[in-house]
């Protein structure tokens, strides 16, 4: 695969759609911090070079083209609680974020390309589904990129508030250091206590 190109957004185009936001979330593995989506809309005539799926990007790439995108694309970025993960559990709580994201945009969206093989519910406009969409589409490839980036910068700072556990360094993914710590250190705020893991150890420690 030669990585990801604009014909999901030409096709879109010619079939009459003026507005079309590529859509893409992280952050369902982790055992810590908020699932985040991004929505974003390209200007056609500014693609930044060598945009692609967020996780065959290094740090510095990624860095790199998340400022080119936020300085010539239209941008939203949301955020779902580790609450309202444990509440609607992690897809309810991925597809929320999505569709948050795109409202995030305004009303001028009239179709939105989204990475993965299910649509958020209540969209005021249209939607297409794409697997492996950050790898196939340079919108979702974008909203990748956002969505990793804007993480990835909060879960350090959560690291911060609560040091040991390396988030900066594992995103809150369970790494066998963030395993260890969260046997030797308990369950901070930030855990997603409907994790397995996480839910294990407060059921021990009760």
């Amino acid at each position: 695969m030669n990585g990801p190109d604009f014909s999901f957004e030409k096709g879109c185009l010619e079939e009459g759609f003026r507005v079309i936001a590529g859509v893409d979330e992280v952050g369902r593995g982790p055992l810590a911090g908020p699932v985040t989506a991004a929505a974003v809309i390209l200007d056609p005539e500014a693609i930044p070079l060598g945009l692609n799926d967020s996780k065959a990007l290094s740090t510095t790439k990624r860095e790199r083209l998340y400022e080119e995108i936020c300085a010539g694309s239209q941008i939203s970025v949301v955020h779902v609680s580790v609450e309202e993960i444990d509440r609607l559990n992690i897809l309810h709580a991925s597809l929320k974020a999505m569709r948050l994201a795109l409202q995030g945009l305004g009303d001028h969206v009239d179709m939105a390309l989204i990475d993965g093989n299910k649509i958020p519910t209540d969209l005021p406009h249209a939607a297409q589904a794409i697997v492996k969409g950050d790898a196939r589409s340079l919108s979702i490839a974008a909203a990748s990129i956002v969505a990793k980036t804007v993480r990835d910068r909060l879960m350090c700072e959560l690291e911060r508030e609560c040091p040991g556990y390396g988030w900066c360094k594992n995103a809150g993914y369970p790494t066998k250091a963030h395993l260890e710590a969260l046997e030797a250190l308990g369950v901070s705020t930030h855990h997603r206590r409907s994790f397995k893991p996480v839910y294990n150890i407060l059921y021990q420690e009760n």
